[in-house]
């Protein structure tokens, strides 16, 4: 069963909200998400300025200790012009770099669904056309915490403003459920961007989405996973980066033994050869780093297995 809900009222953090909308194990939901400064399709603004989410959507029977996945069947941008900011923050750079940099400015892009590019408007750089093909993905979604509401400006074991570019259409989230009905909220919608989030922003498009929820009862997780066609990969969100990167190696680790069957030897052996580590949102309260291992190898080496 499909779901088709309009949102009118949006909340810039995660936690326990009235929910919109109840919906099933296995049922998908048909809805939109405002840009980050809570701009819509239609260049209104409809919600305040900071990831403004859609929802939060009940999902019945969850409970603390299970796990939601949210299947992104679609993400795709519903206007076409998307922006961004122009300056890399100054924490990434080195100090005497940093007093160089010119003040914050604001990109505008032009967004060509049918011919999947977004093209660089304004201001242009001196080398050339700058377009890029779209990916577009959800920068902050997640459950509700156990605890007091979570801003949307950071993120953490339930979720929230990972920025991790890999939640493309076609990609199941797997969420550490933490309150009755997990209440899921989506939003933050980029065109595309690169590793990090470096500037403070992708490319901020409104978007429109479809989700299916799946309820793996008793599954409990330490923090967020993720699955593609191609990749498993885990997420660590905590700052400092080591602490980030400590827990994606943990959920790793835990996923190879847990689902995969693999001794704790054998999993550090895998991982130790076999994982990529990408970078996800390093510009807000709190870092996201992502440990990715190709799914084919994993399953090359399971059917190795007497």
């Amino acid at each position: 069963m499909k779901h088709h809900f309009r949102p009118l009222k949006f909340h810039t953090s995660l936690g326990a909200h009235e929910p919109v909308l109840t919906v099933r194990d296995g049922e998908s939901i048909v809805t939109t998400t405002a840009d980050s400064w809570g701009f819509d399709h239609n260049e209104d603004q409809v919600a305040p300025w900071g990831n403004p989410q859609t929802g939060p959507f009940f999902v019945e029977h969850a409970a603390p200790g299970d796990t939601l996945a949210v299947r992104f069947d679609s993400v795709c941008p519903n206007r076409s012009y998307g922006y961004c900011d122009t300056i890399i923050e100054r924490h990434l750079v080195t100090p005497d770099y940093a007093d160089a940099l010119a003040e914050q400015g604001t990109a505008e892009w032009r967004i060509e669904r049918m011919a999947g590019t977004a093209t660089l408007v304004s201001p242009t750089i001196r080398r050339g056309l700058l377009s890029l093909p779209l990916a577009p993905f959800l920068g902050c979604f997640g459950v509700a915490p156990a605890g007091e509401p979570i801003s949307t400006a950071t993120c953490g074991e339930h979720g929230g403003n990972m920025d991790y570019r890999r939640f493309v259409s076609g990609t199941t989230a797997y969420l550490p459920v933490f309150r009755p009905g997990a209440l899921l909220f989506l939003g933050d919608g980029h065109a595309l961007q690169g590793d990090g989030e470096i500037v403070g922003s992708g490319v901020e498009c409104s978007m429109d989405v479809t989700v299916t929820v799946r309820l793996l009862k008793g599954s409990p997780l330490i923090s967020p996973r993720g699955e593609s066609e191609d990749w498993v990969f885990t997420l660590g969100n905590a700052r400092p980066l080591e602490a980030a990167i400590r827990i994606a190696t943990t959920g790793m680790l835990r996923y190879l033994e847990q689902e995969m069957g693999f001794g704790t030897a054998d999993a550090g052996l895998v991982l130790a050869q076999c994982a990529r580590y990408d970078l996800g949102n390093l510009v807000n309260p709190a870092s996201t780093v992502a440990c990715r291992i190709a799914k084919a190898r994993l399953r090359a080496l399971v059917s190795l297995t007497p």
